[in-house]
């Protein structure tokens, strides 16, 4: 009996020290208790894995790192932010089965669980999703070393609305006066590259998807703010090269998004590529039930190690 124990205590530790090595997940909090504003009374985060797993009711966000085998590892990461309008988080939809398949290419990946706006003292504060996702970029490119990273290779895409996380980071990076704790490092938030896959870009009436503007700014949210969060306007020389990808009938977010910002970075001599599918939709993930939009996930990660071979 005693020889069983210790049996199955050596493959015990044998199993925990495989895990701590192999593309186990890392999970990390992206903040300090003290420094996240929970309302009393805020309700428990809700898992609903009805057929994929939706997240809503994220007040204490993290991050979730997969990484491919060592001797597969690039040099470089991309922190993922799966869509959801603002309201849930497409968890493996858009974030962890993505992230595998990042791995497969030995790219690492991170998978943001990022803040769904919720009022504090009955005012949202909009910059919550674009904050985390800096930190999220700060706090790898601190890691960067110890996961065999380079500092200067360090991306950040987005589906759907997680493209409107990612499109305002990329866009907005510099505006650190204003969101408090990232400006609390000297580590630098800049995405070195982006990925935009069927992004919400724009909050302008005309074609913008209404229910991501809605639950990140209210029912009437002021022109500076539809203006600040109209991110195809503020493309400038600093912005990172962006890949972006979308279906021509997407009727969720319509494929006017990604043209009016690949348009806006071509205007400002940024490294941009853009695929435009005839069908699909909207909110496709992988694509794997199509044949014809299957294999978008191998453009962006060829695209993504050749934007970082050097």
């Amino acid at each position: 009996m005693q020889n069983q124990l210790l049996t199955s205590f050596i493959l015990l530790i044998v199993l925990m020290s495989f895990l701590s090595v192999s593309g186990q997940n890392k999970t990390i909090f992206l903040w300090e208790k003290d420094q996240l504003n929970i309302p009393e009374g805020f309700p428990e985060e809700k898992h609903d894995t009805t057929d994929i797993i939706r997240i809503s009711r994220v007040s204490n966000p993290s991050m979730d790192v997969y990484f491919p085998s060592i001797k597969n590892r690039k040099d470089c990461a991309i922190v993922i932010c799966p869509g959801g309008g603002y309201r849930i988080l497409a968890w493996n939809w858009e974030g962890s089965d993505f992230a595998k398949k990042l791995n497969s290419e030995g790219i690492t990946a991170i998978v943001l669980k990022y803040r769904l706006p919720y009022a504090v003292d009955g005012k949202i504060d909009d910059t919550m999703p674009m904050r985390d996702a800096l930190r999220a970029i700060q706090i790898v490119r601190t890691n960067a070393e110890e996961w065999g990273l380079s500092e200067d290779k360090i991306g950040l895409m987005g589906f759907s609305a997680g493209g409107h996380v990612a499109s305002s980071a990329g866009v907005h990076f510099g505006d650190q006066s204003f969101l408090a704790g990232i400006n609390e490092s000297d580590v630098s938030v800049r995405p070195d590259f982006l990925g935009l896959i069927y992004p919400v870009i724009s909050f302008d009436e005309s074609f913008s998807h209404v229910g991501s503007r809605t639950a990140l700014l209210g029912d009437s949210p002021s022109s500076e703010k539809t203006e600040y969060y109209s991110n195809e306007k503020h493309v400038n020389a600093d912005t990172p090269p962006t890949f972006l990808m979308h279906a021509s009938d997407d009727k969720g977010v319509p494929v006017e998004n990604s043209l009016r910002f690949y348009q806006a970075l071509v205007d400002h001599k940024i490294s941009a590529e853009m695929h435009i599918y005839p069908t699909g939709g909207h909110g496709f993930g992988l694509g794997l039930k199509n044949p014809h939009l299957s294999g978008w996930s191998d453009l962006l990660a060829d695209w993504i190690l050749d934007q970082t071979k050097n």
